[in-house]
């Protein structure tokens, strides 16, 4: 165990400024449609013609009420009115809502449709923008109805409200207006380990955004799941129609993320519907017109078509969760976007409210199965199955802190309430054994410091477990660290980097990790799955690419970690966020090269008595974009680093200063010369802006 405290700020989720409204209200809302057999809306029920059961146990009903759109007739226009997101809108818009207190916000609220246009900028190309603001201003102009309050937010470095709940056309437009086509940003999936199936163009580059996808995936959750908590104050449905280009799932997101997310949104009683602005896409053999002819076999063979298809599919996968998960639905591989307007008003055209606090006091995140019954016959109930009850931390003590830590872990909802990341390498050791360097990092911000003298003392707790394919326990890990540090270090301005290893056979693996800060419980949670590559099938066998911007002393070399050599240590950089007045270092390794059999120029073969060299070539390249910013030089090993583990290492060193501020796809240039074989991995990493003077909060 080796614990860290780094630069900060660094951590890659930015800070969502504007919304701190926090939901307090432990009252469990079920929206129930009811319907014949014609599938028509049956109304007119009253509280005692139903009945409600969680996981069981009758409930007692505490509200209800009956929300009927059609039954709303338009107001004057000087009462309709408010704000209702706690972020000030850049409209200048008449409030919508005006209410203060719970009931007389419910009676405003009574019969209206509660609509949130979320525009994902951060995920969408400029094309996929345009489309988005053609199909939100004509749902303004032609499918908006009398009874709608729409809202319109948008996603791009932070969340923010462009207009608050109103039913004014025109202030709702002119906030659909100001979205910026040229905003999209993102990276293009494609292949990271081979040239196979790529576009046949030196100056073509595609980047692999798996590491961006940490903090991209993850913040775009986290404004999900912000927008619920702020929502959740109004029992009413509300219903997010979120606007995006999918969310690429590349196996390192963190899944935990996701279910809170999707949780928040059950507990908020808000509903998404989301689109894919891509439309429907051909999968062309050989490529799009304006993509270069691609390599290899794969247009010949079906390859590259099904590989489009399975990158497609996996990043619509997780914004169909989203919205399934929800109640809501979701718009994929559809050039008619109106239909999702259509059916988000048939769903919340009718409904019953039905609230009631749960007779299960327990505090211990356990999902919870609703059913609703009815004494009428032959009808069909519409409602959500369950919910994930809330946690306690204050008055859990001993034992029981313990179990809360193993509950987390065991959890189908873990907490993300205490930000983290993770990430995991691999380096082979024998055959069928490989070195597994995982490194946490959580923010100094986030832990409650406790001043004692020259000292701020914390405590952190962390679990965490390795499951094979078959689900079984390979590795796991139970510690409490406790920092003791001067004041001077300025902990809260630093993230706290905690570093673990274990020893594993190539396969496939889930990781899942649990910190919890011992002051008020707060605990955050990172799910991952890792690869370890069998060496046999790989016509090129190297390690992961451990990028690093900080080295410690060493003074004892710990177990086998090839990251630790003469008398120093790399300390994995997890976000892949640096300073831009540092130095950036590159740590990698290649097995098993194959002999060179020239001992020399001008001599063909070597004598008996030599031994024959190895001849691998390697640099590094960064890309902004699909231009070329900068390469390091080219380095090239004749001979094996580690005999004993038939390893070649690499370590670069590069002076972020040549690198100006912004987004860069490095690319690892490793070729086997003797062999003939080269792989080309990628991985993504943000250099920051440099601080601006007298604000140390941005400082690296």
């Amino acid at each position: 165990m080796i614990l860290t405290l780094l630069p900060g700020p660094g951590m890659a989720q930015e800070e969502l400024s504007g919304y701190t409204l926090k939901a307090a209200v432990e009252l469990v809302l079920v929206n129930v449609v009811v319907r014949d057999k014609s599938g028509a809306l049956v109304k007119g029920l009253k509280a005692e013609d139903f009945s409600v059961l969680e996981d069981g146990k009758q409930q007692n009903i505490s509200s209800f009420d009956f929300q009927q759109v059609e039954a709303f007739a338009a107001a004057p226009a000087e009462n309709n009115p408010g704000q209702m997101l706690s972020q000030p809108s850049r409209a200048a818009a008449k409030p919508a809502i005006t209410a203060n207190s719970p009931a007389a916000l419910t009676q405003q609220l009574r019969d209206r449709r509660l609509v949130v246009l979320f525009f994902d900028v951060s995920s969408m190309q400029p094309e996929d923008v345009e489309r988005a603001v053609k199909a939100a201003m004509n749902y303004v102009d032609h499918q908006m109805q009398s009874a709608d309050l729409v809202a319109v937010v948008s996603l791009d470095s932070q969340l923010t409200t462009l207009q608050d709940f109103t039913s004014d056309h025109e202030q709702l437009k002119k906030a659909i207006q100001t979205l910026n086509p040229t905003g999209g940003q993102g990276f293009d999936t494609g292949s990271t380990g081979s040239t196979e199936g790529t576009a046949d163009n030196s100056q073509a580059f595609t980047a692999d955004d798996t590491e961006y996808n940490i903090f991209n995936t993850d913040r775009r959750l986290a404004a999900i799941r912000s927008l619920a908590t702020d929502l959740g104050k109004v029992q009413e449905k509300k219903s997010v129609i979120y606007f995006s280009s999918g969310m690429s799932k590349t196996g390192i997101e963190n899944q935990s993320q996701l279910r809170a997310a999707i949780n928040e949104a059950v507990r908020g009683n808000l509903s998404l519907y989301t689109i894919d602005m891509r439309g429907l896409e051909a999968m062309i053999p050989g490529g799009e017109a304006q993509d270069a002819s691609m390599r290899g076999t794969s247009p010949y063979s079906g390859a590259g078509v099904r590989s489009q298809y399975s990158a497609n599919f996996d990043s619509q996968e997780t914004i169909t969760t989203l919205a399934n998960d929800t109640g809501g639905r979701a718009f994929t591989d559809t050039n008619d976007f109106s239909t999702v307007f259509n059916r988000m008003q048939a769903d919340t055209s009718a409904y019953y409210l039905i609230g009631y606090h749960s007779s299960n006091r327990a505090r211990d995140g356990r999902y919870r199965k609703i059913t609703v019954k009815t004494r009428l016959q032959n009808v069909r109930l519409e409602y959500r199955a369950g919910y994930y009850a809330p946690r306690d931390f204050a008055h859990a003590r001993g034992e029981d802190r313990e179990q809360l830590l193993v509950d987390e872990l065991n959890s189908e909802l873990p907490s993300t309430d205490l930000d983290m990341y993770l990430s995991a390498a691999y380096f082979r050791m024998s055959a069928d054994r490989f070195f597994v360097p995982v490194a946490l990092v959580v923010r100094g911000s986030q832990i409650p410091f406790r001043a004692s003298g020259d000292k701020d003392k914390a405590a952190l707790d962390v679990i965490g477990v390795i499951r094979d394919q078959d689900q079984r326990p390979v590795g796991n890990v139970r510690d409490t660290v406790k920092l003791n540090l001067d004041t001077s270090q300025g902990a809260r301005r630093k993230n706290v980097q905690y570093q673990t290893s274990f020893y594993l056979a190539p396969g496939k693996y889930h990781l899942k990790f649990v910190v919890r800060e011992n002051t008020n419980g707060l605990m955050g949670s990172f799910e991952t799955d890792l690869v370890i590559p069998d060496f046999k099938r790989s016509p090129l066998k190297m390690s992961a690419v451990v990028l690093g911007t900080q080295v410690i002393p060493q003074a004892k070399k710990r177990s086998e970690d090839p990251l630790v050599h003469d008398g120093s240590e790399l300390v994995p950089n997890v976000t892949h966020i640096v300073a831009p007045d540092g130095h950036l270092y590159f740590y990698y390794e290649v097995y098993d090269p194959a002999k060179n059999q020239e001992a020399g120029p001008g001599r063909p073969n070597a004598s008996a008595g030599e031994k024959a060299a190895i001849r691998l070539l390697t640099n590094i390249t960064f890309f902004r974009g699909r231009t070329k910013a900068y390469e390091t030089q080219l380095v090239q090993a004749s001979q094996l680093t580690a005999p004993d583990r038939k390893a070649a290492a690499f370590q670069f060193d590069v002076p972020v200063s040549r690198l100006p501020a912004g987004f860069y796809t490095c690319q690892v240039n490793v070729i086997d010369d003797a062999a003939g074989t080269f792989t080309f991995p990628r991985l993504t990493m943000l250099v920051r802006a440099p601080a601006k003077a007298g604000n140390p909060a941005t400082s690296q």
